[in-house]
């Protein structure tokens, strides 16, 4: 506990570094994802294909990434953009799949009153089909942006500033309380991101809870 209250200072900006690099990764993914994903549904013949292809980038091992990123791209290997980039890159292959199956929610009977009224498709997909797939997307960003944070700490292992930094530290010090401060600093940040995407979904889109009104209603009637 002395150890926590001595370095406060560095924990909060380790937490600030940590929460930049995970929140630029999420929000790059989520706009690479989206595309992809409508791409995936609109394209029945290739959904599969491309739902394989991206979900596999999640099973490239970060260490590996993190050599490969760089000699492709050129950017530095010890640097924030190498972390981003991997981050983004795990975030694109969560995402993916969560828009192909939002937008697959979505009721064929909606799609087809929008077409009726007039509806192009650049208008129906950001008025009816995206607010409709919401739900099931802001469910695929939460887990995303939950892996995301968890797995920023490996940038430690290249350098590069984040909560990480109080495992690898604490461990070659053998201060617990370093890394017990670095555990719970990560699940704190993800935590609270995950209750302001919760808040942020239940503002922006209401009709979700009009919608799931109707649900518990039912059940409870049957219940009783």
């Amino acid at each position: 506990m002395n150890w926590v209250l001595e370095n406060l200072d560095l924990i909060w900006a380790l937490t600030v570094d940590h929460l930049r690099q995970s929140a630029i990764a999420v929000v790059a993914g989520f706009v690479i994802a989206v595309p992809i994903g409508w791409l995936a549904f609109r394209y029945t013949t290739l959904r599969g294909t491309v739902l394989t292809i991206i979900g596999l980038l999640y099973t490239i091992p970060s260490l590996a990434m993190f050599i490969l990123l760089p000699a492709v791209f050129g950017f530095p290997a010890l640097s924030d953009i190498n972390l981003i980039v991997a981050l983004a890159i795990y975030a694109v292959a969560i995402m993916t799949r969560s828009v192909t199956d939002g937008l697959g929610s979505v009721d064929e009977v909606t799609r087809s009153a929008a077409v009726a009224v007039g509806f192009g498709a650049w208008r129906r997909f950001w008025t009816v089909d995206f607010p409709l797939a919401g739900p099931v997307i802001l469910a695929g960003l939460r887990v995303t942006a939950m892996s995301t944070i968890s797995l920023a700490t490996v940038g430690a292992l290249i350098g590069v500033q984040n909560l990480g930094y109080l495992f690898t530290n604490g461990a070659q010090r053998r201060i617990v309380a370093e890394v017990f401060a670095g555990v719970v600093a990560v699940v704190v940040i993800a935590v609270l991101v995950d209750l302001v995407l919760m808040l942020l979904g239940r503002a922006l889109m209401p009709w979700s809870r009009r919608a799931s009104a109707p649900r518990t209603t039912r059940m409870q009637a049957a219940h009783a």
